[in-house]
């Protein structure tokens, strides 16, 4: 799937989506941002370097901020010290065109984008067993449901 905001199936996607479905954009999105630069950072195109990265470094603030720490503390402490970790590798290995930090912060992102899918596979089949209201605790403190739940932007 393309993530081109003017594409009218993506902005229904991101419109209809769940709180769940949203987070996973946002995880997909950073990581084709990533990817996007690494290859701008080998072609030595730099401006596409830096448009890249800086809408990667923006969803991963975002994914950081929408945690919600009175859910799990704990659990959102250890996302947030993750995706800080995320940002800096991105912010270093953009300043020192280092592919190996950027390889990295991939490296750490699709580890993301997989316990997601995983989660979200989980909680598919609460749901399915026990009703629409099944949720579980980790999701809500990502962010991906539950009362409270602030919107995502999706930009770039």
């Amino acid at each position: 799937m393309t993530f081109d905001v003017n594409n009218p199936y993506f902005r229904t996607k991101v419109l209809t989506a769940s709180p769940e479905e949203l987070r996973m954009l946002l995880i997909e999105g950073a990581l084709r941002f990533l990817r996007e630069g690494r290859g701008a950072m080998e072609a030595r195109n730099y401006e596409k370097l830096h448009e890249s990265f800086s809408n990667a470094r923006n969803i991963i603030i975002e994914l950081s901020s929408s945690l919600k720490r009175e859910v799990d503390p704990d659990l959102c402490g250890k996302l947030e010290a993750i995706y800080t970790y995320v940002f800096r590798l991105i912010v270093e290995g953009s300043f020192e065109k280092s592919l190996a930090k950027i390889d990295e912060a991939i490296e750490l992102m699709d580890y993301d984008r997989e316990t997601w899918r995983l989660l979200l596979e989980k909680l598919a089949a609460e749901r399915s067993s026990a009703g629409a209201g099944a949720g579980a605790v980790g999701a809500e403190a990502v962010g991906a449901a539950g009362p409270g739940y602030r919107p995502l932007s999706i930009t770039g």
